[in-house]
């Protein structure tokens, strides 16, 4: 049996966040909404104007327990780490593998391949789905453009090259995304993935989920030890968390794209979750939010079936064992890394 601990999501607005003994002690204006046993909580994240007291910040420290700071259109802006933890033999095998162009092409080969498959299996789940013809064509014929991509990977060896292939997968992939969408086209119409900030209604669930499944990336990569900034297909940048941005290559659209469309196709997700914000585009409101975060802690306690563990595991521990495998392959216990690949 495996017991995921939960994540504690606070996004009222004024909220204060008390160390209260062995407990988290909630208020808003001064009266105390909720208690909740530190035992129970794996991490933390907070919305917007979310105070946390240093009590609490020093505690969670303590414990090597996740704290996330993310703006209140859910982008992450800053996580709490504790103490490194791991061997210090790990993160020098870390930095020299960067050093060593083979290494560094072969772990970044492996992220996009696991990308590229991820998104094929994707398509076609989506098709079979499907009672559109019309969509069904388009999904296969996407599918099929990313299978020589995928073969001309494996022959590459120069960084450039393979996220140039990245860029042409995820080009194809995002040109039928719509095709995915099966609910409520005229209020989820996807026009091309759009960042910073999302545009429309589609990409503001894609970016929020993307920011909650990197945050759980930098503390699965910290958690074993390895240097989450010190990537292999991630450009290297001062505060930019490179290896955990390669890690949700992998899992992006088998975790977050997935749960976006289930979302958005079961009407779990409506117009009036989203706000249009003049300028800034559009994002989920604190409703909207509440949903997505319900839906994504659910998700997370689904098991499914590890190619190479062999057995069923919560989705929510996939990056934690990634991380692992990665460690592995990085002392030499494995020849090579095993990215996630969900079918």
């Amino acid at each position: 049996m495996h017991e995921l601990l939960n994540v504690l999501y606070v996004q009222t607005q004024g909220a204060v966040l008390h160390l209260d003994h062995d407990t988290v002690r909630i208020a808003v204006e001064g009266e105390t909404k909720l208690r909740v046993p530190l035992i129970r909580l794996q991490g933390i994240v907070v919305f917007g104007q979310v105070t946390v007291t240093p009590f609490l910040i020093h505690r969670c420290a303590d414990d090597g327990r996740e704290l996330v700071w993310m703006t209140g259109y859910g982008r992450f802006k800053a996580q709490l780490s504790g103490p490194l933890s791991g061997n210090v033999l790990l993160r020098r095998a870390q930095h020299a593998a960067l050093s060593d162009a083979h290494r560094t092409a072969q772990f970044a080969r492996q992220f996009i391949a696991a990308k590229l498959q991820n998104s094929r299996i994707q398509l076609l789940r989506s098709a079979r789905d499907s009672r559109n013809e019309i969509d069904q064509v388009a999904l296969v014929g996407a599918a099929e453009m990313l299978s020589p991509i995928l073969d001309r990977l494996q022959n590459y060896d120069d960084l450039n090259q393979m996220r140039g292939a990245e860029g042409d997968a995820a080009r194809i992939y995002f040109s039928v995304f719509q095709h995915m969408i099966r609910a409520s086209r005229t209020v989820f119409e996807f026009r091309g993935r759009s960042r910073r900030p999302p545009q429309d209604r589609v990409n503001a669930v894609l970016s929020f989920l993307y920011s909650l499944l990197s945050s759980e990336c930098v503390a699965a990569l910290a958690g074993v030890g390895l240097d989450p900034q010190v990537g292999f297909l991630h450009t290297l940048r001062p505060g930019r968390p490179a290896f955990a941005l390669d890690m949700l290559e992998e899992l992006r659209c088998a975790v977050a794209d997935r749960l976006a469309l289930t979302l958005i196709n079961r009407g779990q997700l409506q117009a009036k979750h989203f706000e249009d914000m003049p300028g800034d585009g559009v994002y989920l409101t604190e409703d909207g939010r509440r949903a997505v975060l319900t839906a994504y802690q659910e998700r997370k306690e689904v098991e499914i079936e590890h190619r190479v563990l062999k057995q069923k595991v919560p989705i929510g521990l996939v990056p934690h064992i990634q991380a692992r495998l990665m460690a592995r392959y990085l002392r030499g216990d494995l020849e090579h890394y095993i990215p996630f690949i969900y079918r």
